[in-house]
């Protein structure tokens, strides 16, 4: 059962994710920068940019960041994929440079809903505090907590953190946040839909009454209005997507299929060569479809609250790597991941409302990338699916489909799994040891070829190199 307690082949739920009508600001927000260069940034900030070929704003950086750095509140609504961790990051960092945080006492405070995502962040914006000489803390669940609680104690000056945790070592006495004059809420409506609000709300109430507060989202519901009003002052507003996310590049696509082959058509699907992301509803129907994806040839491994922080952290790593080439999870994965050149996401058990359609899609299609969304969907599911669709503010392409079909081989690069079970073997320090990435390896004694996948900042196969390079974080 998933966390609402429904079964695997329930329909989808068609969550209103109504807006909530935006502050309008007293004061007019600072006009949008045209590059990094034009902005009140440190040298070292600007020369670190410069370094990572990242010379040219995204929008949500380029509308956000003037205001930001200036001090104001910021509401933030741009799409995943859209750069929100920098246009955030770099404030924060710029904010802080040249001070120095007293230990247990960070200054700057980024909140985020799960373990996964306070990672992406936290390397995202560390070739950059280390440009600055700030150190920043990452504080989770599922890792060492006396770990964590010595790297405040050694003194941070910016610590990325989900609220249950953090909360704890706030309780032990390791973290005191009244000298926090920064705080970023990321994925702000998640943490709401998670039940973190309370979590949320206590933590605000311990930092600096007159610090700056950012709320950045890819979508901005009723759910977040209480945090915006309670804890927001006269906030610059900027919504640099429609309240539906869509977005250009992404192909939407829902399958239909009947009950007795869903899972054969699956199967093929995971096959294809190329990555994919399938989503499914509950920690056991992941672990059976990975374990039948193994047994059929398919190098593929699973992600879901139940697996412990190190086994997620590898999961992801050996995805990201192409050692993998199918992740299997649950929502945990629907945010705070980013893989490059992933073009396809596919909903097994189709979601349970607008809001989780989109920010699984949002795996796909990334930084202007293109991609595809599919989602299976069986004869009772068909109407709930179509109002799904429209809550979303999605068009989706219908299409019957079966295993071995032409269209479902056209579509998605389907085809019949190899058969040869395939072994990833667990053991972290075998790229080192070997000089590279392990290859999957099958029993009796072969191995599948798989294209490479594109490394983290690498311009996948096929696509022109585009230069400058933007603010994709």
């Amino acid at each position: 059962m998933n966390r609402r307690g429904r079964a695997n082949s329930r329909p989808p739920r068609t969550r209103g994710t109504a807006e909530f009508t935006a502050p309008v600001p007293t004061a007019p927000p600072l006009p949008a920068a045209t590059a990094f260069a034009d902005l009140d940034m440190p040298p070292a900030l600007l020369a670190a940019l410069g370094a990572q070929g990242v010379t040219v704003p995204f929008p949500i950086q380029a509308a956000t960041l003037p205001n930001a750095l200036a001090g104001r509140d910021v509401l933030g609504r741009g799409r995943t994929g859209s750069g929100k961790t920098l246009a955030f990051g770099l404030a924060v960092l710029a904010r802080t440079a040249g001070r120095r945080a007293e230990p247990r006492r960070p200054l700057a405070m980024i909140l985020v809903p799960t373990r996964e995502l306070a990672q992406q962040v936290t390397d995202a914006l560390a070739p950059y505090a280390q440009a600055l000489r700030l150190r920043t803390a990452t504080v989770v669940g599922g890792l060492s907590l006396r770990g964590q609680a010595n790297a405040l104690r050694d003194g941070a000056e910016v610590v990325v953190a989900t609220p249950g945790r953090l909360k704890d070592l706030i309780a032990r006495g390791d973290c005191r946040l009244d000298q926090v004059g920064i705080t970023v809420l990321d994925e702000a409506d998640q943490m709401t839909d998670m039940g973190f609000l309370p979590q949320v709300t206590e933590l605000l109430d311990k930092v600096r009454p007159d610090g700056q507060r950012m709320l950045f989202s890819a979508t901005l519901d009723r759910n977040v209005d209480r945090l915006v009003r309670g804890y927001l002052h006269d906030p610059v507003v900027h919504s640099v997507d429609p309240p539906a996310g869509a977005v250009t590049t992404m192909e939407h696509h829902m399958f239909y299929v009947n009950g007795t082959d869903k899972h054969a058509t699956a199967t093929e699907i995971a096959a294809r060569d190329g990555r994919v992301i399938m989503f499914l509803d509950t920690k056991h129907a992941v672990d059976r479809l990975t374990r039948h994806l193994l047994k059929s040839g398919v190098p593929a491994a699973a992600l879901h609250g139940g697996k412990s922080q190190p086994q997620r952290t590898r999961t992801l790593a050996h995805f990201k790597s192409g050692r993998v080439s199918v992740l299997v999870a649950t929502n945990v994965a629907a945010r705070g991941i980013h893989v490059d050149d992933l073009d396809l996401v596919v909903n097994v058990d189709p979601p349970a409302d607008a809001k989780d359609y989109l920010h699984r899609g949002g795996r796909t299609a990334r930084a202007g990338a293109s991609g595809m969304v599919v989602t299976l969907v069986l004869p009772d599911q068909r109407r709930d699916m179509n109002r799904l669709m429209t809550a979303a503010g999605v068009t989706a392409r219908t299409t019957q489909v079966r295993s071995g079909g032409a269209e479902l081989r056209r579509l998605t690069g389907a085809q019949a799994p190899p058969g040869v079970p395939v072994t990833i073997a667990p053991a972290p320090a075998e790229a080192s040891e070997r000089g590279g990435a392990p290859k999957p390896r099958r029993r009796g004694g072969t191995t599948r070829s798989r294209r490479p996948a594109a490394s983290e900042g690498q311009q996948p196969r096929g696509r022109a190199r585009v230069a400058p390079r933007r603010g994709a974080a």
